[in-house]
C-alpha cells in the first residue's frame, strides 16, 4: 500500500485529497504537514518547520503538496532530501523557484507536477492545441473564474492554456483585460474572475467573422482534481527520478 503525506493538509485540497485518500483501498493516509500542528482524519498534521524530522520519522512513499509557491519549494527540497516521491499541484512559481525545483527534483526522486490533476483537463488541454493549430488566424480569448480566495491570477491552468495556445499558433501579446480605447492586435485576451466558491471554470474563444468556436471545462466539485491526485500517487512512486506531467499518469504522451 502506498503511503502518503499531505502538504497543505488543513487547505481546501488537503481536506479533500485526505477524504478521498482515506476512502481508498490501496492508499494510506500517514500524515499532513500545515503551518501548525494538529490532526486529520486521526493522523498526525506536523508544523511545516518540523517536514525533515517528520518526513524521517513517517518515511512516507509519496508527499503531496498544495500550498503556495514558496513554501512549495520548501515542502520539495525536503522531499528530495528525504528521497520522498513527489505530486505538486501549486502553482504560481517564479521562473528562479521553477529552476530550484527541477535542480532538487531531477536525478533524485520521481514527481508529478501539473497545473491542474482533473482528467478532464488535461482532455480539454488537448481539444485546445488541436484547435489552437486549426484556428491559429483567429481571435483568441481566455477566461477563467475561480474562488474569492484564490491568490494567483491568472491561474497555473489558464498559464498553460496560453502556453499551449502559443505552441500551437505563434506568441503572441497578452492583454489582461482591456480599458478605454483600445484597438485589437496580434494579441490574447485573458480575462480573470474571482468570486464567491467557483471551483474552476476555464474558457477559450477562437474568433472569427460570422462565426465563434468556445471550448470550456467547468468543475463543480474539488473531487475531481483530487480522483486525479490519487491517480498520480499511485503511479509516481516506482517511476525513474525526473519530472513527469499527467499526460504520463495517463498514458497520453
Amino acid at each position: 500500500m502506498t503511503s502518503v503525506v499531505i502538504c497543505g493538509a488543513m487547505g481546501r485540497m488537503g481536506m479533500t485529497i485526505g477524504r478521498l485518500i482515506e476512502e481508498s483501498d490501496d492508499l494510506d493516509l500517514a500524515g499532513g504537514i500545515d503551518i501548525k500542528p494538529g490532526t486529520f482524519y486521526g493522523v498526525e498534521i506536523a508544523a511545516a518547520s518540523d517536514i525533515d524530522s517528520f518526513l524521517e520519522r513517517v518515511s512516507p512513499d509519496v508527499l503531496i503538496d498544495f500550498t503556495i509557491a514558496h513554501a512549495a519549494v520548501e515542502n520539495i527540497k525536503a522531499a528530495a532530501r528525504h528521497q520522498t516521491a513527489l505530486v505538486v499541484g501549486t502553482t504560481g512559481f517564479s521562473p528562479e523557484q521553477r529552476i530550484t525545483i527541477e535542480t532538487a527534483i531531477e536525478g533524485t526522486v520521481p514527481a508529478v507536477i501539473s497545473s491542474n490533476f482533473s482528467v478532464g483537463m488535461n482532455i480539454f488541454w488537448r481539444l485546445v492545441r488541436d484547435a489552437a493549430r486549426l484556428l491559429g488566424d483567429y481571435d483568441i480569448e481566455v477566461i477563467e473564474a475561480h474562488h474569492r480566495y484564490k491568490k494567483d491570477a491568472p491561474s497555473g491552468t489558464a498559464k498553460t492554456i496560453l502556453q499551449i495556445i502559443e505552441e500551437e499558433a505563434g506568441e503572441r501579446q497578452k492583454v489582461y483585460g482591456r480599458e478605454g480605447v483600445t484597438e485589437r492586435r496580434n494579441e490574447i485576451g485573458v480575462h480573470v474572475i474571482r468570486g464567491g466558491d467557483i471551483v474552476g471554470d476555464h474558457t477559450v474563444l477562437f474568433a472569427a467573422n460570422n462565426e465563434t468556436i468556445q471550448l470550456s471545462h467547468q468543475a463543480f466539485d474539488r473531487a475531481v482534481f483530487a480522483h486525479g491526485v490519487l491517480r498520480a500517487a499511485k503511479w509516481v512512486p516506482e517511476k525513474t527520478p525526473g519530472i513527469y506531467s499527467m499526460d504520463d499518469v495517463l498514458g497520453l504522451s
